[in-house]
Parts: C-alpha cells; structure tokens; sequence
C-alpha cells in the first residue's frame, strides 16, 4: 500500500501581505498529480489545513475542489485538525463525508478509533490542547502527558490489529527545529513532546513544524508545502510518500513545486542592484537588508525597481556609542544653530549636517529674529501712541 503524508497546508494564509492561495493550490494540483501517478492509496494531513478558524470562502473552495480531485483519483483523505483549525467547524457533516472516504477526525471521541485501510490501521489524533482536553483524557495539563493518554487509547487498539499502524499528530516533538511561521503552542503547559510518546508505532506522521525532518526512525514532520517564512529560505519543501510491504515501511520525500522561490538579500544598495550573481533571485518573494551608512532616498522604490516582489526592507547600520550624559550635559555651551545641526544629524544616522544645510538653519533663526524685531518695534510704537492719547 501506498501513502501521502502532508501538513501545515494553512490555506488561505498571506506572506508579508502577499496572498499565498495561487501557491497553495500549485501544491495541491501537483499532490492529485502525484497521487495518479504513484497510485497512492491514501493522503494523509496532520492539522492545520487551514490557517484560521474562519477561512474565507475561496479557501473552503480551494479544499473542496482538491478532496473531491484526491478523491476521483483513488486515494482516501485522512484530515486531523491542527492548531489554526477550528475542530468544529472542520469536522462539520465528517460522519457523512466518511462514507465517501473523506476521514475528517477532530474531536476525542474519535481517539483509538482507526481509519482502517487494510494493509495499515492509520490513528488520527487531532491538535491537543491541554488545558481543554486534559480532564476529559485523565491527564496532567501538559502536551507530553495529554498525547501519552491519546497513545494509550491507541496502543489498546493496535495491540489486536496484525496490519502496520500510523498514528498522526500535530504537536512539537523534542529535536525538532522550528522556522519563523509556526504559532507557538506552549500555551497550557509544556510544549515539548518527547519522541518516545510514539514508540511502537511504524510511522508517526507528525505536523506543526514547518521545516521538514525525520526525528528519529518512522517519525518524521514532513513539513508545510510552501515558504511562509524567510526563516525557511533554502528550504526544499516536499511531501513524504510511504511504501508499506510485509509490515515494513520505505519512506521517499516527493519534492514539492516551487510557485515562487524567496530570497534573503543582505548589502549595500549600489551593490545590490548591481551585482549581477543575484540575477536568480529577481523572481523571488525578497527579504532585503541594507547595510549602507546612510538610508538611501526611496530606498524601497530603487529595490523594487530590481526585485520587485521585495516583501520587506530593513537598515543594519553601524551601531553608535551611547551618550550617557544627562540632556543638560549634552546643550551646556551650544546655542539654538548647533542644536538645530545636531538634531539633523540625529534623524539621519549619525551624518552631520553640510554646510549647506547649517546656512539654510542659520538663514530661518534671522528670519525669525528680524521677524521678531519687526513685532517688537511695531508694539513698541502702538505702546507710544497709547500714551499720547491718554496725555
């Protein structure tokens, strides 16, 4: 028999503001692709299909159309909530769609209760919040000890079944190593799961984490399908296919397609835009850093000129010593032109002002003064004329 693990779909998710669904549905268009040519049996997601609890309507659509594609195609769909889903709403009519072999599991009754395929027994396990679910499992309020009930529950089923088991869940497995773009779960106690939670099992199809790994032997995050992250740059994204024969499983990464690659981009402008080695990286969704010692001018417009799908521009200037000297300390002996000067240097990164620019301070302060001296002298005056007619 043949499998498809995938996770961390997050439909319907946006990269810096950028929508992701075009890229998302690539994915998934390879995956019915994948599943046709491989004849995968069954696909296999470990939560977070979406990326919110109230996902848009093209986003319901997008699933829509992929299940009834896997589907047609021959595989079974098994779908275990994760952490962005909302459990109610994803298992919405899932008694009815199991007939269809849509296997949507999302709630504890549903915990030791196998999808059962014939050449394996899959146990979906939906995300585990301990401060909800502890009780009702029997178990301290913490990832580890929650998941280890659910396993217990499992255990007691597989132990009668001859066939190889699979147990899915989405939670943070001890060794794995995260990327910017997960939602930390340490919320209701501790985070970490040991791997030994999963022992026994022939494959633990794990989700939560984005980066695609293999913990130790038969368990394995196969990661999100697409980048949501510049932390993932580099990343080679991919689902895992399992090949189960005579209770044994292969596992093979199937790589995933690239909608568009993303780039980290770190230097100074003029090189940036010059440097003829970053040719590649003019398609790519970019992350840039400049490191010049002044901002340039419309800096992100003369990135984008060059990379025009640059999602974020940050500075690395140089670090300038703190003056630790009082505010007083600082204005002692400078009069109002130097302060003016020093307050250009201040919002322009430490450049001081030209000479230019301290003529153009100098020229306001005696528009001011001879401003004021005009006032003063035509009060002075109507002061006069007061006296005058009082005489």
């Amino acid at each position: 028999m043949r499998i498809i693990h995938t996770s961390d779909w997050h439909l319907g998710r946006s990269f810096h503001g950028a929508g992701l669904l075009d890229a998302q549905v690539a994915y998934l268009d390879h995956l019915v692709d994948v599943v046709r040519q491989e004849k995968v049996g069954a696909v296999l997601v470990s939560g977070d299909i979406y990326d919110r609890a109230l996902p848009a309507p093209a986003t319901v659509a997008a699933l829509d159309e992929a299940v009834v594609r896997l589907l047609d195609a021959g595989a079974q769909v098994v779908l275990s909530s994760g952490n962005h889903d909302s459990a109610t709403r994803l298992g919405f009519g899932s008694r009815v769609l199991e007939r269809a072999g849509l296997h949507i599991r999302t709630s504890l009754d549903g915990i030791g209760r196998p999808v059962d395929f014939g050449g394996a027994a899959v146990y979906p396990l939906p995300y585990l919040e301990p401060s909800v679910v502890a009780p009702a499992l029997d178990a301290a309020p913490t990832h580890a000890d929650v998941l280890r009930a659910a396993m217990a529950r499992v255990r007691a089923d597989a132990a009668s079944r001859p066939t190889p088991t699979i147990v899915m869940a989405h939670a943070f497995v001890t060794g794995a190593t995260t990327s910017d773009s997960e939602r930390d779960i340490a919320v209701g106690g501790v985070a970490a799961v040991p791997r030994a939670v999963f022992a026994g099992m022939t494959y633990a199809a794990l989700g939560h984490i984005h980066r695609p790994m293999e913990l130790a032997d038969g368990v394995r995050y196969s990661g999100s399908p697409v980048a949501m992250s510049f932390s993932e740059a580099g990343q080679v994204k991919s689902s895992v296919l399992l090949d189960l024969q005579d209770g044994q499983v292969r596992t093979e990464l199937i790589e995933a397609p690239v909608h568009r690659p993303i780039a980290r981009l770190r230097g100074v402008l003029a090189d940036l835009l010059a440097d003829p080695a970053l040719t590649q990286h003019e398609d790519a969704w970019c992350e840039v850093i400049l490191t010049d010692p002044t901002r340039p001018p419309a800096a992100m417009e003369q990135v984008r000129r060059r990379f025009p799908h640059t999602l974020t521009l940050g500075f690395a200037q140089a670090a300038t010593p703190i003056d630790r000297r009082s505010y007083a300390e600082r204005v002692d002996g400078r009069d109002d032109l130097d302060l003016c000067c020093d307050f250009t240097e201040h919002v322009r990164g430490g450049v001081a002002a030209t000479d230019a620019e301290r003529a153009v301070w100098a020229a306001a302060f005696e528009r001011g003064r001879t401003a004021r001296d005009a006032g003063a002298d035509e009060g002075a005056a109507r002061a006069t004329s007061g006296d005058r007619g009082v005489a």
